[in-house]
């Protein structure tokens, strides 16, 4: 049966509210929940960018669901501080944790002052880094230079288990890549075909665990609101890979996103002026094979954000659980 669970937007929402928007996720009926590391929002006007680790310590505390965290370790977070974030997070709430890395974003990492390298090369940064925090994760001392360099490092405050590190994953092709080492995937999405594609990748190339699908969505009492949600609170979503990954600043992905036509924004935002038509989105997304769908209300309003989390709980998750 397919999970579902809420996405925490760290970039859209001041961290106090998100995480009381979690806990009501949970009351709600929600399976889990999930965030991304972020040090800038996508665009000024979204406004916020909450640390997500420290964010986490909270959310695990005051929920029982399980939590993940899409990060980018190897440029703005060294590979010893996210195994370091990653090991007491999973030791003081067991089972409940998981993280998928990725290779990053220019908009998070160019704050360092070194150069943002080509996607090659950040793909073998990634490597690196997964083989540290692994070895890490697993008591090992970590000496190792390449991309990343790490001397004599030890992570001491460790899990009784060590959490799922998953691959985070656009294409097929990086999909397919990220089998060899990954123990789940989350990739991110609106169309069920394309969405089997990745996961066809992954499985095809022998990747293990669960998949997940992130998925962006505008629930509205209408179509010209569930659009004008879309274009005021997500229009960052028309710029699309490769383009969003080299972008640093987030006026120029204001200028980048412009002003998206209707048909740009329902590419990339299920675009639902009523809960049957998220119902049935979503039941095709699950078909395609995902172990949970991880659900992005993009209106980021507190009313917003409520209204959705209370529709889905009461009118949308029990037909799709019944119709499993």
């Amino acid at each position: 049966m397919t999970g579902y669970g809420y996405h925490c937007s760290h970039e859209q929402i001041a961290p106090s509210r998100l995480l009381r928007h979690a806990v009501r996720a949970q009351e709600a009926g929600f399976d889990s929940a999930m965030c991304s590391d972020h040090l800038a929002p996508w665009v000024p006007e979204q406004g916020h960018s909450g640390y997500a680790f420290s964010w986490l310590g909270a959310a695990l505390q005051a929920t029982n669901l399980p939590f993940g965290v899409v990060t980018a370790p190897g440029q703005r977070t060294h590979p010893v501080t996210t195994a370091q974030a990653m090991a007491t997070l999973a030791e003081m709430h067991p089972g409940r944790f998981w993280a998928a890395l990725g290779s990053g974003e220019a908009l998070n990492e160019h704050v360092t002052g070194d150069a943002w390298p080509d996607k090659e090369t950040r793909e073998r940064r990634l490597r690196e880094c997964v083989d540290v925090i692994r070895a890490l994760l697993a008591g090992e001392e970590v000496t190792h230079h390449g991309l990343v360099r790490v001397d004599r490092a030890r992570v001491w405050s460790l899990p009784a288990e060590p959490p799922p590190i998953v691959a985070a994953a656009v294409s097929v092709e990086s999909a397919a890549e990220h089998a060899a080492w990954a123990d789940g995937l989350i990739t991110v999405g609106t169309d069920a075909r394309a969405a089997r594609e990745v996961i066809d990748a992954y499985r095809g190339a022998g990747g293990r665990g669960p998949v997940r699908l992130q998925v962006h969505l505008a629930l509205a009492a209408d179509e010209a609101e569930a659009l004008a949600m879309a274009r005021r609170d997500w229009r960052n979503g028309t710029v699309g890979a490769p383009d969003c990954w080299d972008i640093a600043m987030p006026d120029e992905f204001a200028r980048r996103a412009g002003d998206p036509t209707d048909d740009q924004l329902r590419a990339g935002v299920i675009i639902a002026p009523d809960p049957s038509i998220l119902r049935d989105r979503l039941a095709e997304l699950a078909d395609a094979g995902f172990d949970d769908l991880m659900l992005h209300q993009v209106g980021a309003s507190a009313e917003e954000q409520e209204a959705f989390i209370d529709t889905f709980g009461e009118r949308i998750l029990p037909e799709l659980r019944s119709a499993s």
